[in-house]
């Protein structure tokens, strides 16, 4: 099959001919129909975080199961499908209780002595965050997909895969928004616009948008947002200050960046909580003022939302078809396999949504 192998940091992914190997008992092997380009993997391509190269990335997909492993009975062939970054096992501690999103059972991977799902003449290629989805196939855990309708279309399924269950998940889940309640979300990337969108059908009072583009505010305000900042042109944290009266009792971190997650500390008041969604490099740590804590004001962390994959993607799905998640909107290009180099060079100038990746078969 074909696949974009990234190899090393600095140079271009490249479309190769590889293998994928057949599904053991509890996996299942998928053919893509669309692939949504991710800041994740993009901080992987600029080496902000380190991979084990060779790799094949891609993780926010969607398909049509083709093969099924002997043990496998969530999913069957001809089923369409969303794939999940976090598989999850089932009956670990943190699947138990509620935390799948949290799984890190090795159950869901092949161990280094099993015949690797990617390889290629020279041997193993890694297998990306249980998806590695720029490829025509995908084989992973019966866990990392979750079966939907048949009338949801696959480009918008796809972006369900990440970036509208870690944003939506994050307001629902992370943050339990309530009815009236401010929230200030800062990045209108995918993830962010999908949190604006939450925001909205929670019934939030005032959604206040943050970005560096300026471009920005139409695609905010077209998703729920009350007001907009342009964070090149005026300073953030005084002028949510100065919009919320002293402060806003949520705050979204979308970008994962030192800065943007600082800023959304001191954009809190007393008693406020920031949510850090965006991945910041390994070895960054934050500077927040200790006095700061006095006043009860939090900060954690949200892993895809913190969501529940199976019970929650086919309700995203149901929001979709129904007309009130935005979806067609958040998809700004449709791309060729071929042109996996070119959306990553589009998604570095910021001013895009999302693009993704349609397999033609």
């Amino acid at each position: 099959m074909k696949a974009a192998v990234f190899r090393e940091v600095g140079k271009p992914l490249a479309v190769e001919d590889i293998r994928i190997d057949k599904p053991g008992p509890h996996e299942v092997l998928i053919r893509t129909v669309a692939s949504g380009l991710c800041h994740s993997d993009l901080h992987f391509i600029d080496g902000v975080i380190p991979a084990k190269f060779p790799v094949v990335l891609g993780h926010e997909s969607a398909g049509i199961v083709e093969q099924v492993g002997s043990e496998v009975r969530t999913v069957r062939p001809g089923d369409h499908v969303i794939t999940c970054t976090n598989s999850f096992c089932g009956h670990c501690s943190q699947c138990l209780t509620g935390h799948a999103n949290l799984c890190d059972s090795p159950e869901t991977r092949r161990g280094d002595a099993e015949t690797p799902r990617l390889s290629d003449a020279a041997g193993a290629i890694t297998h990306f965050a249980n998806v590695s989805g720029f490829a025509e196939q995908i084989i992973t855990h019966e866990h990392g997909v979750v079966a939907m309708r048949r009338d949801m279309p696959f480009d918008r399924a796809a972006l369900i895969g990440c970036a509208v269950t870690t944003g939506f998940g994050a307001v629902v889940n992370a943050v339990k928004l309530q009815p009236g309640e401010t929230i200030v979300i800062i990045g209108c990337g995918g993830v962010g616009l999908s949190a604006i969108n939450a925001a909205a059908i929670a019934g939030a009072g005032r959604i206040i948008a943050i970005d560096l583009a300026a471009e920005k505010r139409q695609l905010a305000t077209l998703f729920g947002a009350t007001d907009f900042i342009c964070a090149a042109e005026t300073d953030p944290v005084e002028a949510v200050i100065e919009l919320t009266g002293g402060g806003a009792p949520h705050v979204l971190e979308c970008i994962g960046s030192k800065r943007t997650a600082e800023q959304a500390f001191a954009m809190l008041g007393r008693g406020g909580m920031a949510t850090i969604l965006g991945m910041i490099a390994p070895g960054v740590n934050l500077e927040i003022p200790g006095a700061h804590f006095i006043a009860e004001k939090k900060i954690q962390g949200c892993l895809m939302g913190s969501s529940r994959f199976p019970v929650e993607m086919p309700r995203l799905v149901d929001f979709y078809l129904s007309g009130r998640l935005k979806l067609d909107d958040l998809i700004s290009r449709r791309i060729s396999l071929e042109q996996v180099n070119e959306g990553f060079d589009e998604m570095r100038g910021g001013k895009l949504a999302r693009s993704v990746i349609m397999f033609d078969h």
